[in-house]
């Protein structure tokens, strides 16, 4: 007997989903704590730790969380998810680093954020690869597709 897909242990990918999900879920979560809601763009940013956050910047945090929650359950789905946000926070990270990300608070070239932005973008990238795959993954998504015949 085998197990069910729902029974089945989580992949790599989605046990990054729900971990990020989670995290950047709670931190938007904490910056409307430090924030309020005005001015929603502003060029004025509050810190959270040592970040720059803004509203509209929270708001960021807590989408992204949600769409890698959302994603978690499905191993196919955690991993374009990972792919995808992986590519936008890469992207985000240029342009943070070029400075034209001041609507999100963030000030250019030695903002932290670009740093974790970057790290998060790798992460996210490598977790949405072929290369976080593992065999149980690959045939646990083979199991849970519909068989024709």
């Amino acid at each position: 007997m085998t197990s069910s897909p729902a029974s089945a242990p989580w992949t790599p990918a989605q046990r990054f989903a729900l971990g990020f999900g989670a995290v950047y879920l709670l931190v938007g979560i904490a910056g409307f704590a430090v924030t309020g809601i005005h001015p929603f763009s502003g060029m004025q940013h509050h810190t959270l730790l040592v970040f720059a956050v803004n509203p509209l910047h929270n708001v960021v945090h807590v989408a992204v969380g949600a769409a890698w929650l959302a994603s978690a359950p499905r191993h196919r789905a955690a991993r374009l998810v990972n792919l995808t946000l992986g590519g936008v926070l890469g992207l985000v990270t240029v342009l943070g680093f070029v400075g034209v990300m001041g609507m999100l608070g963030m000030s250019g070239l030695a903002d932290p954020d670009n740093f974790l932005h970057l790290a998060t973008a790798t992460l996210a990238l490598y977790f949405g690869s072929a290369a976080a795959e593992s065999t149980r993954a690959r045939t646990a998504d083979a199991d849970r597709e519909p068989v024709a015949g």
